[in-house]
């Protein structure tokens, strides 16, 4: 059903060391390369990614774990779903196309691929948009200091097995509980239903409930590290940075030490980066994809 959200794009399946990788591509301008978020897949960015491909040459890529793409069992030290890791499936996936240095807009769990693929390799990101993020490092220090509860942070990272069990016995109401939760409406509205079904395929999965799980473990310790070392070393990213939120109570407004998102943003990896916020839940692509579409053009050029 997600085919018919993207007329007009290819499909690849691109192979990597831990298994293919599926992406769809469609336009002939600058590489731009879309990463979705949890718990969803590259059907989230339907609404956008045709418009984007009549200036870009765009790329949609189910992250590792996700969707269509692999899903590969992780390691005892959670490297295999940490942010650098992924980074690199995107390097594979964008050179397989022909592209070395390409631009990148990231949703959620994406949006954390991309600002530590630009962090980790320069050179290879030209532009970059976050949506709806904080950096990693921010986000452990709020919880384990008590200013802002874990949530489902701290849930799916607990130690394999307990949270894949639990969740593996009624996955969909579990994953769309989240949803609603983060929504503006407090339901499912705002979802085209071939993307939902696109979402409760991947959710189903036991091997993509790990996978998830993985994903948070990864985030509580590999991602953790890999930000703290860059605070630490002074690094930035080079590239132009935009930002864009929602009015979503946990994530764009103050969050635990009273700080805006430009504010965290500039005071650690991206000094020069700009933004905009845009009347929406979480999923800004999904809730309001004219606001985002016209911040991300604007960025864009």
């Amino acid at each position: 059903m997600s085919d018919d959200l993207f007329p007009g794009f290819e499909s690849h399946w691109i192979d990597t060391e831990i298994g293919r990788i599926f992406a769809r591509s469609k336009g002939d301008g600058p590489p731009l390369v879309l990463l979705h978020g949890f718990p969803q897949t590259h059907a989230m960015w339907h609404h956008l990614a045709p418009a984007l491909a009549e200036t870009h040459r765009v790329v949609c890529m189910d992250l590792r774990g996700y969707g269509w793409s692999k899903a590969p069992r992780s390691d005892e030290r959670h490297e295999t779903y940490s942010k650098r890791a992924m980074g690199e499936d995107v390097i594979r996936v964008m050179g397989a196309l022909g592209h070395v240095r390409f631009s990148v807009i990231g949703h959620d769990r994406g949006a954390r691929v991309g600002y530590r693929l630009a962090l980790d390799h320069p050179g290879r990101v030209e532009r970059l948009a976050l949506l709806d993020i904080l950096p990693t490092y921010h986000m452990w220090e709020q919880m384990r200091s008590g200013a802002i509860p874990e949530a489902h942070w701290g849930y799916l990272s607990q130690a394999y097995p307990k949270p894949e069990e639990d969740i593996g016995r009624d996955p969909i109401p579990y994953f769309e509980g989240l949803m609603k939760a983060w929504s503006a409406a407090g339901d499912l509205s705002a979802f085209d239903p071939r993307a939902l079904e696109s979402y409760r395929q991947s959710c189903n999965d036991p091997t993509r409930i790990h996978a998830f799980c993985e994903d948070y473990r990864a985030g509580a310790t590999r991602d953790l590290e890999a930000d703290e070392a860059d605070l630490a070393a002074g690094r930035t990213i080079q590239c132009p940075t935009c930002l864009i939120w929602s009015d979503y109570e946990f994530v764009s407004g103050p969050v635990g030490d009273g700080k805006q998102p430009l504010e965290i943003w500039r005071q650690s990896f991206a000094p020069k980066a700009h933004g905009t916020g845009v009347t929406s839940g979480h999923f800004v692509a999904e809730e309001n994809p004219s606001a985002t579409l016209d911040a991300l053009q604007d960025f864009l050029g």
